[in-house]
């Protein structure tokens, strides 16, 4: 392998991917599958992980399992671990929205968003650095949002969800950068995913999301693929802390 291939490779790799089952999670679980690593994928719903992997080829393992409990996170990470050994690579690409109006947010819906979408992806983390620790090389990358930045309508819950993940993925990165793992966060624009079935089954609204980003459209899974084996691989060995935006220059206008 070239020394420009390797520093993009995720070969041999361990790698845990939640909400591998569907949208972007799935889009990276298989592209690191495809690329060499050993993927592990979480989700609640075993038969679409299921045909995830029927799809994708390599080597893949399944955990079916709900999300958002983040007592269970240790024994979680302790799970992801039996098929392949301590994942090197852990992408938290699980999450929900309730999509429930300010007046209307309920403590359950408060709860379970700030579970899924913040304190799992925490405690998955903090179970599975150790390992990471002892090799010297480990990779974080959290899921952020536009929400991690600006308001939506019926995103209070989210939002906050989403702006938390960038500052805990900055302070993952200054408490365990020195160790060699790097924690980083992709940032999706609107991408056709279970989450944005609200917005993408609205043509008019679809167009005027693809009409405020400077590409003059919206996300394709395709497009999650190439950001997140650069934060997966060596080559972004000198990047934590970072919140990467991939939205078509949506956040830029």
């Amino acid at each position: 392998m070239s020394d420009d291939a390797a520093l993009f490779s995720v070969a041999g790799k361990v790698a845990v991917v939640t909400g591998a089952s569907g949208g972007l999670g799935r889009a990276i679980a298989t592209a690191l599958a495809r690329r060499g690593a050993k993927v592990v994928g979480i989700a609640r719903r075993a038969d679409a992980l299921e045909e995830w992997r029927g799809e994708t080829g390599g080597e893949t393992a399944l955990v079916a399992a709900d999300l958002s409990a983040p007592d269970a996170a240790a024994g979680l990470a302790a799970r992801a671990a039996e098929p392949f050994g301590a994942p090197d690579i852990l992408v938290n690409a699980a999450g929900i929205n309730t999509r429930q109006a300010a007046d209307d947010v309920t403590l359950d819906g408060w709860r379970t968003t700030l579970d899924l979408n913040l304190a799992v992806p925490f405690f998955l983390a903090q179970a599975m650095v150790p390992a990471m620790r002892g090799r010297g090389w480990g990779r974080i990358v959290n899921f952020a949002s536009l929400q991690s930045f600006r308001a939506f309508p019926g995103g209070l819950a989210y939002g906050a969800s989403k702006g938390g993940i960038a500052q805990m993925t900055r302070a993952m990165a200054e408490a365990w950068s020195r160790d060699g793992i790097t924690a980083n966060a992709l940032a999706p624009g609107f991408f056709p995913t279970d989450l944005t079935a609200a917005v993408f089954d609205d043509p008019e609204r679809a167009a005027r999301n693809a009409a405020q980003t400077c590409a003059g459209r919206n996300g394709t899974m395709a497009d999650i693929v190439g950001p997140a084996l650069f934060l997966c691989s060596p080559a972004s060995d000198y990047v934590t802390g970072q919140v990467l935006s991939v939205d078509g220059g949506f956040t830029a206008k």
